[in-house]
C-alpha cells in the first residue's frame, strides 16, 4: 500500500519548488513543564460569568496540557468535587481556596499564593 500523506499537509495545494518541505500537524512542539518549585500558581475565588456559582480558579501553570490535566484531576479528587483543566488554568467547583493552597504546597508547588 502506498503511503499518501496528502491529508497531513497544511495550507499547500501544490508547489513547484523541488526542495519544498510540507508542514505537517505532527511538528507541533510541546511545552516542557518546569519543576514544581519553579511554578508560580495563583489561587483565587471567582463568581463572574458562572451563573452566581462560586469556583476556585488556579492560574499561572506553565507546561504541557497533560501535566495540567493530571494536576487538575488530583485536585478535583482530593476536594471531592468537579471541575475542568484547560488553557493553562484549573477550575474547581466550590470555595476550596485554602484547601487547594494546602494541597498544592504538599505536592511541591512552593510558590503558591
Amino acid at each position: 500500500m502506498k503511503n499518501n500523506d496528502w491529508k497531513e499537509r497544511l495550507n499547500i495545494v501544490y508547489s513547484t519548488n523541488p526542495d519544498f518541505n510540507y508542514q505537517t500537524e505532527d511538528e507541533e512542539e510541546e511545552i516542557e513543564t518546569p519543576e514544581k518549585k519553579n511554578q508560580k500558581l495563583r489561587v483565587s475565588i471567582e463568581k463572574k460569568g458562572r451563573g452566581g456559582k462560586t469556583v476556585t480558579l488556579i492560574t499561572g501553570f506553565i507546561g504541557s496540557e497533560d501535566d495540567l490535566k493530571e494536576l487538575g484531576r488530583t485536585l478535583k479528587t482530593k476536594c471531592g468535587v468537579g471541575g475542568s483543566a484547560k488553557d493553562g488554568e484549573i477550575i474547581i467547583q466550590g470555595d476550596f481556596k485554602q484547601r487547594v493552597i494546602e494541597l498544592l504546597k504538599a505536592e511541591g508547588y512552593t510558590q503558591t499564593k
